[in-house]
């Protein structure tokens, strides 16, 4: 009984919660109406009534998914009211909208001609009910317009984008197509940038009466105008590019970017394999899955009569079709915040304002949604839509695709790395066919010998021509030969234009220039070339001169004269220093007499004679007998031993080429010499590459040289190789050309050689056009083909053969008497010297004799005879041994005084004391002197067997000499 209070009070509780929970429903309910109307003003085209626009679709299309989904407005039930007008009537245009605003509208969307437009804006301001847009409208900047808002990307940023991806693709020059004045409006960034940018723009605009654009196209291809942006309708652009397609200008030298965002809305299947490049922007997000999903019912939709009359492809939504469906839907969003709002009926002629629309603008203004085209945001003041982002498409192969990203915030981001120069590059050259320029020129390009007419590409043959078949067989393209017609490479003229081969690029009469281009900056600048296809230099091509024998002193040629007078010099004062330290050096004498202790003649090898015999007998690399003893003049010995091992070893290796080869007596060998000299005329081929180096060289050599050829044009320029060549022959002229063409040349006419050496480095490679996308292609083949030899096989095809090799080989014949002839004067000379200096020793010796005393002591008895010989003051050599002059062969004494005589007397003469010394040199010198009672023999007797020392007195010499037991002489070479 005590809970029965507790349960009525919570029952009463529950009751009171229910009750306003059911107001509070009540009032929402009656807050919100079930069914709100929007209002669509539509403008239909010239044709059946059955056709629809595809905005009007979108429009159902929204309509239809929100009432189906419930998701955003799931107690409401959107309607709509349809009203179609002509174009360009804007009275029809504000009638319609006042019909709508009588019905109740939360907002009007379209129509979107301008004109139309602004009539409807005009009302919708004056009545305060939100005009929506989907279609790009000039925004003044001091719009007072409140009530609009406009889901288009806004003009400025769409430039912007434009101007980035210019800068980005590094475009220089590009003609702007617009098809009305509002064209300039919404590209006023880019018009504006070459007061900015390095950009050169050219304005054009495409005719308004016609849809017939090829006088205007035939004008673009007339000035080379390759890179072109068209603002127009995506209608307009089929239109285009149809009629680019008959002019030719649907190549891959042509580079197209569309402003309209429905670029993938026309149909692009006949351009994907033509190598056009064609980029665009895309705002409808194609790549979210939910999108897709919706674009595919979309598809489906448009499967159910009335279709839409722009001719699209088959499914594909456009950017106007895809901001209708997010423009109704941003609506829905925002009135989802705006409860208890009521929708009154309005008159235009009252001009009471809807009370609530400020309100709702507001809401819409503030409101975000991610639709179809991205997220929708709106600048509050103007009702312009900001931070979207676009697509970068572009044409492939596969059609279109995304290749890059661009944001106001970020910028332009390529997602995918395109190759040079452009977005779209052809991936492959299979099934093209190309057009070839080039020119006639030995061994690259030659018309082929037949004994029938050839025709077509058969007529050529030669290098450049088999590295064209390599590269076609690698790639797969066929290819058309045309000769350049005005025969040159191609230069600039002081007005700028180029003529040859360069010219026929620039204006793409030629896809590729295959001949020996060569490779320079200049021309880097308005053509481009693949990786070189082979490396050359410039040189001088000179007639080869007369040879020159070697002469009978040929052999002095491997030393200059200036060697020879060093080498001679380096002798002399190697041999005086030799002498002097000989002389000083105290472990260079010797003792002349070993076997007398008592001895004190010292003697040393290295006389001033003898010192300049061993330098020259070293020289010659021949042995003298004289060795050097002392540490000091070892040193001196081994490095002049070391000087003329390195001399006769250089000598006897450059000797062979000289007497072996004949040297060839050029006036010229270099370009040094031939810049110091006027009497050779020099030149080069006018309007190549050479002439260019020269032209432009800031060297002061070749400066020189070029103001020596442009100063006698007609005599120093000439018109080809051929011409040149023929200079070369019959006059005194240097043709200044490629290596590779000297060396070519040299090998089948042997009177013209190579002078000097290689001036420049350089490359011969192909050319293409700018931007052209076969050139990478070009460059991977000539890598691939030079890395399995196949470009030195080609090379070695057209060079070799030369017809001056065996002349080559004829210069290392066998030598003759004028080039050895000198040796033979050197040796009769030195014969006849020789005789001349024996007769100048014999008569010296002569008169030396005459004035020299002798004394003889002879004794007759055969074996034991003793000759004693007495050595006269002032002589200081003896015997090498010690023991005589043949050591002791025969039984000869030397007798050598203790003190020193005076000068130019005899020993014999002036002997004072009672005895002497006296060795004797034979077995039997014991029983000589037993006879002689003073003839003592000295204590120390340790000589060699047979030889024994005696002291005898000088009265017993006499008595020797008596009996003829003794002989005894002065001989001036005897110690």
């Amino acid at each position: 009984m005590q809970n029965t209070p507790l349960s009525l009070r919570s029952a009463i509780s529950e009751y009171w919660t229910s009750l306003i929970a059911c107001l509070f429903w009540i009032q929402y309910s009656y807050g919100m109406p079930h069914v709100i109307r929007i209002g669509g003003i539509f403008e239909q085209t010239d044709g059946p009534v059955s056709l629809v626009s595809a905005e009007e679709l979108a429009f159902k299309f929204a309509v239809n998914n929100i009432n189906r989904n419930r998701t955003l407005l799931p107690n409401t039930t959107l309607t709509y009211d349809i009203q179609r007008i002509n174009i360009y009537d804007s009275f029809e245009a504000s009638r319609k909208a006042c019909d709508q605003l009588s019905l109740g509208v939360v907002a009007i969307f379209g129509p979107s001609h301008s004109s139309s437009s602004n009539a409807v804006q005009s009302i919708c301001n004056a009545l305060e009910v939100p005009h929506i847009q989907v279609r790009w409208k000039h925004h003044p900047m001091d719009n007072r317009d409140s009530f609009y808002a406009n889901l288009y990307p806004d003009y400025s940023s769409l430039s912007y984008a434009i101007l980035d991806l210019v800068q980005y693709l590094k475009w220089k020059t590009a003609t702007v197509v617009y098809d009305d004045s509002t064209g300039l409006i919404r590209l006023q960034e880019l018009i504006m940038a070459p007061s900015r940018y390095n950009i050169r723009l050219k304005i054009r605009q495409l005719p308004l009466d016609t849809e017939d654009t090829r006088p205007l196209l035939k004008e673009m291809k007339r000035g080379r105008e390759f890179r072109i942006i068209f603002d127009c309708s995506h209608h307009m652009a089929a239109q285009i590019l149809k009629q680019a397609q008959t002019m030719g200008m649907m190549t891959e030298y042509y580079h197209y970017i569309f402003t309209t965002l429905d670029l993938m809305a026309i149909n692009l299947e006949p351009y994907r394999f033509c190598g056009v490049n064609m980029t665009g922007f895309r705002i409808l997000n194609v790549d979210n899955p939910q999108v897709a999903s919706i674009v595919e019912k979309w598809s489906m939709e448009r499967q159910i009569p009335p279709k839409p009359d722009s001719g699209l492809l088959e499914g594909i939504m456009t950017t106007d079709a895809a901001l209708t469906y997010d423009a109704v839907h941003i609506v829905s969003v925002s009135y989802q915040h705006a409860p208890q709002m009521t929708v009154n009926s309005l008159q235009c002629h009252r001009h009471k304002p809807w009370r609530f629309g400020g309100r709702f603008m507001s809401y819409i203004k503030e409101s975000h949604w991610d639709g179809l085209t991205g997220r929708l945001s709106f600048n509050k003041t103007t009702g312009l839509r900001t931070d979207f982002d676009l697509d970068i498409v572009s044409l492939k192969e596969d059609g279109l695709e995304k290749v890059g990203k661009w944001s106001a915030s970020g910028g332009l981001n390529i997602t995918e790395v395109p190759k040079r120069k452009g977005i779209n590059i052809t991936d492959s050259l299979a099934n093209r066919s190309l057009v070839i320029t080039t020119i006639l020129e030995e061994p690259y390009v030659m018309l082929k010998k037949s004994d029938r007419a050839l025709v077509g590409n058969d007529r050529f043959e030669g290098f450049c021509i088999d590295l064209l078949k390599e590269l076609a067989g690698l790639l797969g393209f066929t290819y058309e030969i045309r000769l350049v017609p005005d025969g040159k490479y191609g230069s600039q003229d002081d007005k700028g234009q180029w003529n040859g081969m360069i010219r026929e690029l620039i204006e793409h009469r030629a896809d590729l220039a295959v001949a020996p281009l060569t490779i320079t900056y200049t021309r880097e600048k308005f053509i481009d070339f693949s990786k070189p296809f082979m490396s050359m230099g410039i040189s001088i091509l000179y007639r080869k001169p007369n040879s020159t024998n070697s002469g009978f002193f040929s052999f002095l040629n491997p030393m200059t004269p200036d060697i020879w007078v060093y080498i001679l010099l380096a002798y002399l004062g190697v041999s005086c220093v030799l002498f002097v330290i000989a002389r000083f050096s105290p472990y260079e004498w010797y003792d002349a007499h070993p076997c007398n202790p008592g001895s004190d003649v010292v003697e040393n090898n290295f006389t001033l004679l003898n010192s300049f015999w061993f330098g020259v007998s070293s020289l010659m690399q021949q042995g003298s007998e004289l060795m050097p003893k002392a540490l000091s003049t070892r040193i001196i010995g081994g490095i002049w031993w070391f000087f003329t091992l390195i001399i006769i070893s250089s000598y006897t290796a450059n000797l062979a080429a000289f007497l072996t080869v004949e040297r060839m007596d050029t006036p010229v060998d270099s370009a040094d010499d031939i810049a110091k000299q006027t009497k050779i005329e020099y030149g080069v081929i006018k309007d190549g590459a050479t002439m260019s180096f020269f032209k432009k060289s800031r060297v002061s050599t070749f400066e020189k040289m070029w103001a020596f050829m442009s100063s006698r044009p007609r005599t120093s320029l000439v018109k080809s190789i051929e011409d040149g060549i023929q200079r070369v022959l019959k006059s005194d002229y240097a043709l200044i050309t490629e290596s590779t063409t000297i060396d070519y040349i040299t090998r089948r006419n042997c009177n013209l050689t190579q002078v000097g050496g290689i001036i420049d480095s350089k490359g011969y490679g192909i050319g293409t056009p700018i931007g052209s996308p076969y050139r990478d292609k070009i460059t991977i083949a000539i890598l691939s083909i030079l890395e399995d030899g196949r470009l030195h096989m080609l090379k070695e095809k057209w060079w070799s053969g030369s017809s001056c090799l065996d002349e080559e080989r004829r210069e290392t014949g066998p030598m003759g008497i004028q080039n050895l002839g000198g040796l033979f004067i050197v040796l009769a000379s030195g014969l006849v010297l020789s005789v001349f200096v024996a007769m100048a020793e014999f008569i010296y010796k002569l008169r030396k004799t005459a004035e020299r005393e002798q004394v003889f002591v002879q004794r007759h008895g055969g074996r034991d005879q003793t000759v004693v010989h007495l050595r006269e003051t002032g002589e200081t050599q003896a015997p090498a041994s010690g023991h005589g002059e043949d050591g002791c062969s025969d039984k000869h004494a030397r007798l050598q005084r203790p003190t020193t005589p005076r000068k130019g007397q005899h020993e014999l003469q002036h002997w004072d004391d009672s005895c002497v010394p006296m060795t004797i040199c034979s077995p039997q010198g014991k029983s000589l002197l037993s006879n002689v009672s003073g003839a003592v023999p000295e204590p120390r007797d340790n000589g060699i067997d047979g030889i024994t020392r005696y002291t005898i007195n000088h009265s017993d010499i006499g008595t020797l000499t008596k009996h003829g037991q003794l002989k005894m002489a002065a001989s001036a070479t005897q110690v």
